[in-house]
């Protein structure tokens, strides 16, 4: 069995970290999936896929992955660089820009 330890990203629709500070193993897909000639949904035997197991660390995570034989990669997460303006949120509302205000 093959297995990915990642650490999820923050949600698109927000800026903040939350469920982002725990690790997850997700097992690789090991056959392909087959699409059902009278529904047109896509399916597939491997019942695997559909485990995803959280751990605090991800030196636990190894560890667990160690203990029952499973070949697992870790995927570093990639982290976000802060973004300090001068003005800050204030400069957007400026009455000395040197520019039109263009929204």
């Amino acid at each position: 069995m093959r297995a990915r330890i990642y650490q999820p990203a923050r949600t698109a629709m927000s800026s903040g970290t939350a469920k982002t500070k725990h690790w997850v193993l997700e097992f690789a897909q090991t056959s392909a999936r087959e699409v059902d000639p009278l529904m047109g949904w896509t399916s597939s035997s491997d019942t695997q896929t559909q485990v995803k197991m959280s751990f605090d660390t991800k030196e636990a995570a190894l560890e667990y992955a160690a203990d029952n034989g499973i070949e697992a990669t870790v995927q570093e997460p990639k982290k976000r660089g802060v973004n300090i303006r001068a003005g800050g949120y204030g400069e957007n509302f400026a009455t000395n820009r040197r520019g039109a205000w263009t929204h």
